[in-house]
């Protein structure tokens, strides 16, 4: 159960699946940033400090701050969100506002991340539960020869570092995935999961501070 890649700006575009990406880099920050060990900079400036490839049909909200070595293209990105090194969110993709989404994590077409949530270090989402490089004539696969599963992470939820989210779940609102899971099923809301698969350990009663308390 995997991800399609076929619509990377690096791949074969013949099919013009993908925009060509800006590339920028060596601009200086625009703002200092907030005590992670990478540099950033700030959407409201140039689009990147250091191999930031963004392409022209990103629709990025105010003050999202990217580290070096990102690649964005045909996705959304919602105000004040941080993108860590590393990352890639694939076209039709959503991220909220204030999220922040740590190095090396891929967000592929088809996943929506409401506002206010945390996705860990090297965390892989899919969108093909049965994926095939080609057809059964033996040509490879196209957008049309396949169709793209959602996932859907609500407003406020965790996912820790490792973790891999199966396609067609929903992981609810301010539930937390625990680091190394494989998410196969939905999540409810408020709940800690955590395994191969993910299974409920228990659900979260209260928890000052926690993002349903945003207006």
């Amino acid at each position: 159960m995997m991800e399609k890649h076929e619509s990377t700006p690096e791949a074969d575009t013949s099919e013009s699946e993908a925009p060509m990406a800006i590339r920028t880099h060596g601009w200086p920050l625009s703002g200092q940033g907030d005590g992670d060990s990478h540099d950033e900079s700030r959407a409201s400036g140039l689009p990147g400090n250091g191999y930031v490839c963004i392409a022209p049909d990103v629709k990025l909200g105010k003050d999202v701050k990217f580290a070096k070595f990102i690649n964005l293209y045909g996705c959304e990105v919602g105000d004040e969100a941080k993108i860590g090194a590393f990352v890639e969110i694939q076209k039709n993709a959503k991220v909220g506002r204030r999220c922040k989404i740590s190095s090396h994590t891929f967000i592929c077409e088809g996943v929506t991340i409401e506002d206010y949530v945390f996705v860990g270090h090297g965390v892989t989402f899919t969108n093909d539960s049965y994926p095939r490089a080609t057809t059964p004539t033996g040509e490879l696969q196209s957008e049309n020869d396949w169709k793209v599963e959602a996932t859907l992470v609500r407003r406020g939820a965790s996912i820790g570092s490792g973790a891999t989210i199966l396609s067609n779940v929903v992981i609810g609102e301010n539930a937390i995935v625990g680091a190394g899971s494989v998410v196969t099923s939905d999540v409810p809301a408020n709940a800690i999961v955590a395994g191969n698969p993910a299974r409920l350990l228990r659900y979260i009663t209260t928890e000052p501070g926690a993002p349903n308390e945003y207006q």
